[in-house]
This record gives C-alpha cells, sequence and structure tokens, in this order.
C-alpha cells in the first residue's frame, strides 16, 4: 500500500516539475506552436496520480497487491508511463527548439513512443485483470 502512495506521490512531484518545464522552456524559447511538451503533465497527472491514488482505494477493499501478478503489473505500467512522458519529452524538446532531425530519427522517436503507449495499456489490462479477480475472489468470501 505504501509503495503505490509513494510512487503517486512521486509523479505528482514529476506532474508539477513537467508542468513548470513546458511553461518555462517554451517561455525562454520564444515558442508559441503546438509541442507535446504540453500533453506531459496531464499524462503525469492522471495516470500517475489520479489513477494510483484509485488504486490506493482499490487495495484497501480488494487487497491487490496479494495478487502474485501485482508486481508484474507494478513494472509494466510504470516502464510504460516513464517510457511514454521521456518521448513527449524528447518530441517536445525537438519541436521547441526546431531541431532538425532526421525521417527515420523521427520515425524512431515515433516507434518507441507508439511502444510505449502499447506497454502503458498492456499495464493497464493487466490491472484490471488483477482488479478482476481480486472482485471475484472476494465475492465468494
Amino acid at each position: 500500500m505504501k509503495k503505490i502512495l509513494n510512487t503517486s506521490f512521486f509523479y505528482a512531484i514529476l506532474a508539477m516539475v513537467a508542468g513548470v518545464f513546458y511553461r518555462e522552456f517554451t517561455k525562454f524559447n520564444d515558442f508559441t506552436g503546438k509541442t507535446t511538451l504540453a500533453v506531459m503533465h496531464v499524462h503525469l497527472f492522471v495516470l500517475g496520480v489520479v489513477l494510483l491514488l484509485i488504486m490506493l482505494l482499490l487495495e484497501k477493499q480488494f487487497n491487490l497487491t496479494n495478487n502474485k501478478k501485482f508486481n508484474q503489473f507494478y513494472i509494466v505500467y510504470n516502464i510504460g508511463l516513464m517510457s511514454t512522458v521521456t518521448m513527449f519529452l524528447i518530441r517536445g524538446i525537438t519541436q521547441v527548439r526546431n531541431i532538425e532531425i532526421t525521417k527515420a530519427m523521427s520515425s524512431a522517436i515515433s516507434g518507441i513512443a507508439g511502444i510505449s503507449h502499447i506497454t502503458l495499456g498492456t499495464g493497464i489490462i493487466m490491472f484490471f485483470l488483477i482488479l478482476k479477480k481480486s472482485v471475484n475472489n472476494q465475492s465468494f468470501q
């Protein structure tokens, strides 16, 4: 339970840092266009803070961490979220700084971002399977 709370707190701090970085980095570079840096804060806040706080409430009710697959989910989900946000950061910095990247490099960034989103989605599915099993187990007690 502590691990979920601490992770949520970590993402709260990271979300605030991402929001400040977006605002200050674009202002410092006189950038007014669209950039993926704008979505980092929201992704971290919703998927890192809100979802984990909801998970904390569900843990209290259904003992999700007792499921032997919980640690696998936790690792997959956090890798997915952190790699997704990292790709937003890389893409956003290249957009704000107007860094010329090759088509191959742009494709690589997009590919890694896609794999990151798939990993994140896999983590979400794993969570629902754990939750479903925990709810079903409690129904029979």
